[in-house]
């Protein structure tokens, strides 16, 4: 039995779904990674996932592009046969969706990380994505979804069919995040960060869409009343990218403490390294980070939006604000530093709420029971 599994870029099969791909194949499915190539591709096959190019795809909106990636995924598709094919993120999920349906493929399931509308949005916004998802719905067996807020807009707003509809969640490795600390200190000395100054960590894509303008305002103000806290940063700039941070706007940040890692690989010892977590972010679907965080017995302040209300339970595990309000933020990250009793009793609420909520084999079982039942539909025979 094969399983392809198609992505944008080759980083989501690696880092995203790395683990899970890896549990699949030992199953007894051959699995396949399709994407974009890129520097991720050798991780994926050294751990035994074959890899297949899709060149064309890209983030990137462009209707040629778009033309070409269509094309690309029907010669690939047709000559791969896979028994099922499971899409993720936007694009892929829209044109793999349709493409693998009229291919031929046995079965078709998509992951929902997160759509790209919630009902909060300006019609303007939520019109075409709800139109793009509910068109391409039509063509799968399945739709796993991550968060339930999604799954209730699918089927009550977009009238899937609650048969096809499965609430999956999201989960991470625990065994990586334990909130082991004995390099704390060390990947503190590399920031440039004291024993006593609070670290509030941020992880993520230097893009507007993940908070930054709103983290950096709410840096100024803890700057400028003296709060001994220090913001650091961690992850990839992202400067072609239209809501890409400018060079300008993190140089006004430093200035103002900031701290900035660029990429990191090593995020269990960051988390070690951090005192508390802090997500900004304008959208998310069920945010991989604060799980890693939580796991690793942070608590964490978050803005009060789909996704992030499943990993943060207010004031229990961590604190919830509202979106876009840099006050609110900077508010919630001074009254966490100033009291090091509630930073300790919060991290340990959510280390336990992560081992009973966020663990990756339950999204693992899930899938697995989904192509199971999709295919004994199907009168195929399962591996063994």
């Amino acid at each position: 039995m094969k399983v392809v599994h198609l992505t944008t870029t080759d980083m989501s099969l690696d880092w995203l779904l790395g683990p899970q791909l890896q549990a699949f194949a030992a199953a007894g499915y051959e699995v396949v990674g399709m994407s974009a190539p890129g520097p991720h591709v050798a991780a994926l096959e050294a751990a035994g996932i074959r890899h297949v190019a899709v060149p064309a795809l890209t983030r990137a909106p462009g209707v040629m592009a778009d033309l070409r990636a269509m094309r690309q995924l029907c010669t690939l598709i047709r000559r791969e046969r896979p028994d099922v094919l499971h899409t993720h993120n936007p694009k892929p999920g829209i044109l793999g969706r349709v493409i693998g349906r009229v291919a031929g493929v046995p079965v078709v399931v998509n992951t929902q990380h997160g759509l790209y509308a919630q009902p909060t949005d300006r019609w303007q916004r939520r019109l075409p994505v709800y139109a793009a998802e509910r068109f391409a719905a039509a063509f799968s067996h399945a739709e796993l979804v991550q968060n339930v807020e999604d799954a209730a807009t699918l089927t009550d707003t977009l009238k899937v069919p609650r048969r096809k509809v499965t609430v999956l969640g999201n989960g991470i490795d625990l065994t990586r995040f334990d909130g082991d600390r004995r390099d704390r200190a060390a990947v503190r000395a590399e920031w440039g960060v004291d024993d006593i100054t609070v670290v509030a960590g941020v992880v993520g894509r230097l893009v507007h869409e993940k908070g930054l303008i709103e983290l950096f305002a709410a840096a100024r103000s803890l700057h400028e009343r003296g709060t001994p806290v220090r913001l650091v940063v961690v992850g990839p700039n992202e400067p072609d990218k239209p809501d890409g941070v400018t060079s300008e706007a993190m140089a006004a940040a430093e200035a103002d403490g900031v701290v900035f890692t660029g990429l990191r690989t090593d995020m269990p010892r960051c988390y070690a390294a951090m005192d508390l977590f802090v997500t900004a972010t304008h959208r998310e679907g069920f945010p991989r980070a604060a799980m890693e965080a939580s796991a690793s017995g942070l608590p964490v302040v978050a803005t009060d939006i789909r996704g992030c209300r499943q990993v943060v339970h207010h004031e229990e595990t961590g604190l919830l604000v509202p979106v876009r309000d840099a006050a609110a933020l900077a508010d919630a990250i001074a009254r966490l530093a100033a009291d090091p009793a509630e930073r300790e009793r919060m991290g340990a609420a959510a280390a336990a709420t992560a081992r009973t909520e966020f663990d990756q084999q339950r999204v693992i079982d899930i899938t697995l029971a989904t192509y199971a039942r999709l295919l004994a539909a199907k009168g195929r025979a399962l591996p063994r």
